[in-house]
C-alpha cells in the first residue's frame, strides 16, 4: 500500500490516538461537498472487515479498500502548523479538482 505519512503527520496521529486512548486510525473518503468527496479520519481500536492495514511505530493505519482504490492510492499525508492554523494536508495525486472552501475534492 503506497500511502505515505510524514514525520509530522505520524507525531500528530500518535498524539490524537493517545488522547483518544485508541491504537489505530481509519482513513476513508465519503461523498460530500460540492466537489464530490471528503476525507474521513476516525480513531479506532481495530480494523473493519476488509480494511487494508499499514503499521507505523506505535499505531496502525486502516484504509477503507474502496476508498483506496478510487481516491487514496499514492496519498501523502502531512501535518502543518503555524501561528494561526494547524491541520492535516493531503497531497493526493488522484485529485482532479477541489471546491473553493477546500472541504471536498474530485478524482
Amino acid at each position: 500500500m503506497d500511502i505515505e505519512l510524514t514525520s509530522a503527520a505520524i507525531a500528530r496521529i500518535k498524539k490524537i490516538l493517545a488522547d483518544a486512548q485508541k491504537n489505530g486510525l481509519r482513513l476513508a473518503v465519503r461523498p460530500a461537498g460540492c466537489s464530490g468527496l471528503e476525507y474521513v479520519m476516525e480513531t479506532v481500536n481495530e480494523a473493519r472487515a476488509g480494511d487494508l492495514v499499514k503499521s507505523f511505530e506505535g499505531f496502525d493505519l486502516y484504509i477503507d479498500p474502496e476508498s483506496y482504490k478510487t481516491a487514496l492510492t499514492g496519498l501523502r499525508l502531512d501535518f502543518q502548523q503555524d501561528v494561526l492554523t494547524s491541520g492535516f494536508v493531503y497531497h493526493n495525486p488522484n485529485q482532479k479538482g477541489a471546491c473553493g472552501c477546500g472541504e471536498s475534492f474530485s478524482v
